[in-house]
């Protein structure tokens, strides 16, 4: 979702038991909400300033302390509260799922006309409020070095360190570090300093780990390596490689369905292994070991967008949860966005959504034009001032001119790479692709952030108001500003949200998102393709097409699809076999097949 989006979500969403999760990489940001909350419930405010040792994670702790605290006080609001049309505890009850057995207590209160069966309905009814979970994402691959102003290393201090810290401090239970961006071992090490992360009884955690992933061999290896330290992933997130908001980290061809089905029969085996794992390291370390695996939760996320999709993923492939990310940037009472930014969101449409190369860590990133982000880019280079100021360095990486990392994205490192490339006598076409890679990139650790800042008139850097944003490709589907209780009736199909009446299943539109990025992938490599590349590009195709086929084959009544569904999902499979053999890739790659 991106920094400032979800920053407050839990503020917002988990008094009626929705679970969210915060971002805690941006800590200027978290300071800049700190300031706005300790002002919204009136007490002191006092600055956590860089001057302090650990600052980082101090501002993360208390930032998560005050939101529990919050929260908190909004249950009990909640529980003391008035059964009546409209009151927050008919909305936390209305809300649910009707399925739910709260619910089902919740609709016999209310057709009852015995008062002291309502009385006691009630009654049972305010005991089952709880809030929903105040989940944090550390994104691993954000992990820079800090260092004292004596130029010294700090001890344990990079940036996702310093964040699991000033998470594991806090005083949050119930909740979920969840990892994204691949595994980090130094990141992965650290946990097994903190005792917080350790199971309590049998199933039981204050503090969880979630691990997204984008397949069953990465839940596998990473769930290996934390379990050999004696520490168990309690959920692995499983989300579209390309279907999905944010950065995107694309398989190997291998597509969302296939995944879930290898999760669904492997899910056993899965915890098994671990299990196994897991006890001997807690053995090893004279830890209590237990006599059966905890619970591992499967999610799913990325392009999902209907309440048949769901149950799709529920029913069928046996997933625990979904996650619905993108939608609800159009729902005010769930996210933090700025008015302008909110207009472009309600009238996006596909052209306006592409899978960019604008990240600076150099992984497929979806972007909305028309941002002001994306206007004072162009605006930069118009002037001949490509770049951005470098002020947060979360993303400084690059070492190509300089022995200290720096930005792709700051002014410094574009005018070193355009000074190369102009010294490299390339053809014209070579040289403006090449430029065009070094312009696209763009500040994320400012524009992720700045929604926040505007929405509630706090400032976060000065002159710098820039605002980007990434949602999924599903956003062109969903063209109205909702409510939270509009929101949930979507999903859990009590009513129908979608303007895009002609859009198509999740599992298709991500198809079509990989057949799109794999045309790409053969343009930008076709001059340096070598026999390596082939062997790639050969395998992602055919991965595709045993996708198609696996399709064909669940595509059934049984499934939740209708007859017209099956004809419409079949001409969608036709279509996208079509474009993959005009590819022709099954030769050795021929590029101008393209």
């Amino acid at each position: 979702m991106g920094l400032a989006f979800t920053i407050d979500s839990p503020l917002k969403v988990a008094q009626y038991g929705i679970s969210s999760v915060i971002s805690i990489m941006e800590d200027r940001l978290i300071e800049t909400m700190r300031r706005y909350y300790y002002s919204f419930v009136n007490e002191p405010f006092f600055p956590i300033t860089t001057k302090e040792d650990n600052y980082r994670e101090k501002r993360i702790t208390d930032y998560l302390n005050l939101a529990n605290r919050i929260v908190s006080a909004q249950v009990e609001k909640i529980k003391k509260s008035v059964f009546e049309a409209g009151s927050e505890i008919a909305k936390y009850f209305e809300m649910l799922p009707e399925d739910s057995a709260i619910k089902q207590l919740y609709n016999q209160m209310t057709r009852t006309t015995d008062h002291i069966e309502k009385e006691e309905l009630k009654s049972a009814l305010r005991n089952e409020i709880s809030a929903g979970s105040i989940d944090v994402n550390i994104m691993t691959k954000l992990d820079k070095n800090n260092y004292t102003k004596a130029g010294n290393l700090i001890a344990d201090g990079s940036d996702a360190l310093a964040a699991l810290k000033g998470y594991a401090k806090s005083e949050l239970k119930n909740s979920s570090v969840v990892f994204s961006a691949g595994m980090n071992p130094r990141l992965y090490n650290y946990l097994e300093k903190f005792r917080e992360f350790d199971a309590k009884g049998p199933g039981q955690f204050e503090k969880k780990i979630a691990i997204k992933v984008s397949d069953y061999r990465s839940a596998l290896i990473q769930g290996k390596y934390l379990a050999k330290k004696g520490i168990w992933v309690s959920e692995f997130r499983v989300e579209s490689g390309l279907n999905c908001g944010g950065h995107a980290f694309a398989t190997d061809g291998y597509l969302m369905g296939p995944i879930l089905e290898e999760f669904k029969m492997k899910r056993l085996e899965l915890s098994s292994i671990l299990f196994e794992i897991y006890n001997k390291a807690l053995e090893a370390k004279s830890f209590t070991t237990f006599s059966q695996p905890h619970p591992i939760k499967i999610s799913a996320q990325g392009g999902l967008g209907t309440y048949e999709e769901c149950e799709l993923l529920h029913n069928y492939y046996g997933i625990d949860s979904t996650g619905w990310g993108t939608p609800f940037l159009l729902v005010p009472e769930a996210t933090t966005v700025d008015d302008p930014t909110l207009a472009l969101l309600q009238n996006a449409k596909k052209p306006d959504l592409y899978l960019s190369k604008n990240s600076p860590l150099g992984v497929p990133f979806h972007y909305l034009k028309g941002t002001s982000s994306d206007i004072e880019k162009k605006k930069r280079i118009e002037r001949r001032t490509p770049g951005s100021p470098c002020t947060e360095k979360h993303l400084v990486s690059n070492t190509e001119f300089t022995e200290e990392p720096i930005c792709t994205a700051s002014s410094k490192y574009q005018k070193l790479k355009i000074n190369q490339l102009q010294s490299l006598n390339l053809s014209p076409e070579k040289y403006e692709r090449e430029l065009k890679i070094v312009l696209d990139k763009e500040c994320l650790c400012v524009g992720l952030s700045n929604p926040a800042a505007i929405k509630y008139e706090q400032p976060f850097l000065k002159n710098l108001n820039a605002v980007t944003i990434c949602p999924g490709p599903n956003i062109a589907h969903f063209s109205k500003i909702v409510s939270l209780q509009e929101m949930t009736d979507h999903i859990y199909g009590r009513t129908n949200i979608i303007t895009d009446k002609k859009r198509p299943h999740f599992f298709i539109n991500e198809l079509f998102i990989y057949i799109n990025y794999l045309k790409e992938k053969l343009l930008d490599e076709a001059d340096i393709m070598d026999s390596k590349r082939e062997k790639y590009f050969i395998s992602f195709y055919n991965q595709l097409m045993s996708g198609i086929k696996y399709y064909r084959e669940i595509v059934q009544p049984c499934n939740g699809f209708t007859e017209q569904d099956i004809e419409d999902f079949y001409n969608h499979l036709d279509k996208a076999e079509l474009e993959l053999e005009a590819l022709c890739i099954v030769q050795p790659v021929a590029t101008e097949c393209v």
